[in-house]
């Protein structure tokens, strides 16, 4: 009797010692396990880099994600610097939808982060060189831009053409689903449904250029070159790609002669970037301006709340700019 009480709190003491111990090894690794990648209420973590990524991420994940955008609304994306928190942020996520090539910050951090579930739109979609000047009547890729004004490398506008937009979800749907396996049916559905939705704006836009007077407009910078493409017409940028760039006298000095032989009778700015050379350039020639907007984010300043409200805000400026019957 006295031996086994003797004993007794011996061997309680080990047992509780190793059970708590494999408590505490269980629990770490259901924390680092369940918390990898997943937010407090179970839900994906997704980042994204900018609005038209995040747009795919909550579209294809729906109920499922936890979608964190790295630029504000109102910031330039291209001009993005990242705070070291954010940068810490990107190692954790389930899953990073970005555009490599549009935002140099993100693209350095996406690398270090050594995250495994990274879908990058620039891969998913065949991309193209495009200057200040896109003919879509030729399909041109870059040959025969002289003024280029020092832009090099592909344009990283995708989104804006909603043909090579919905490729790019298809393959941010892929992403999603390797990252979280359990809902890869419902993120198959909500893709599906976005596809449709992305072919209609297509149709909307195909039909809606068909019958116009002039294929030509004039844009801050060289964001609307794939839907130039796309609908057959010819985009004129004041500035290449990079909406800070300045464009050169002689640019300015091309840009009023095309807008004669082309009957150009609008300007057209953006909400984010600064108005003030498409405004000038407006003045000189005597013409309107308007918002076409690039959709890089969503402002109170844009017209619409969401992509498909702001293309068909866009669609609706360029039919009035082409003279649509």
């Amino acid at each position: 009797m006295n031996v086994s009480r003797l004993r007794s709190p011996r061997i309680t003491t080990a047992a509780v010692a190793t059970a708590a111990a494999l408590g505490l090894l269980t629990l770490s690794a259901c924390s680092s396990s369940d918390a990898a990648g997943k937010a407090a209420d179970g839900r994906l973590k997704v980042i994204a880099s900018f609005y038209p990524m995040e747009f795919l991420a909550k579209e294809i994940g729906g109920d499922h994600v936890s979608v964190t955008n790295l630029t504000k609304p109102g910031v330039e994306p291209h001009d993005l610097e990242l705070k070291p928190k954010e940068t810490g942020s990107l190692s954790d996520a389930g899953a990073i939808v970005y555009l490599k090539g549009l935002q140099p910050a993100v693209d350095a951090a996406i690398k270090q982060s050594g995250n495994k579930h990274v879908a990058d739109a620039a891969s998913l979609t065949a991309l193209e060189e495009h200057g200040t000047e896109v003919d879509g009547h030729h399909h041109s890729t870059g040959d025969n831009h002289s003024h280029s004004e020092g832009e090099a490398g592909k344009d990283p506008h995708i989104w804006l053409d909603p043909v090579k937009y919905a490729e790019v979800a298809k393959g941010v749907s892929k992403t999603l689903a390797e990252a979280d396996p359990d809902h890869r049916a419902d993120f198959q559905k909500n893709t599906d449904a976005l596809v449709k939705k992305l072919d209609g704006l297509n149709q909307k836009f195909t039909d809606g250029l068909k019958n116009r007077a002039s294929d030509t407009f004039i844009t801050t910078h060289a964001a609307f070159g794939y839907l130039a493409e796309r609908y057959g017409l010819t985009e004129e940028a004041i500035s290449g790609v990079d909406p800070e760039s300045e464009p050169s006298a002689a640019r300015m000095k091309d840009l009023h002669q095309l807008a004669k032989d082309h009957h150009v009778g609008t300007v057209f700015f953006e909400t984010i970037a600064n108005p003030a050379t498409a405004r000038t350039l407006a003045k000189d020639l005597g013409v309107k301006t308007d918002v076409l907007d690039p959709l890089e984010g969503i402002t109170d300043k844009s017209k619409g709340d969401d992509y498909f409200a702001v293309m068909e805000s866009n669609l609706a400026a360029l039919q009035k700019a082409l003279g649509t019957k």
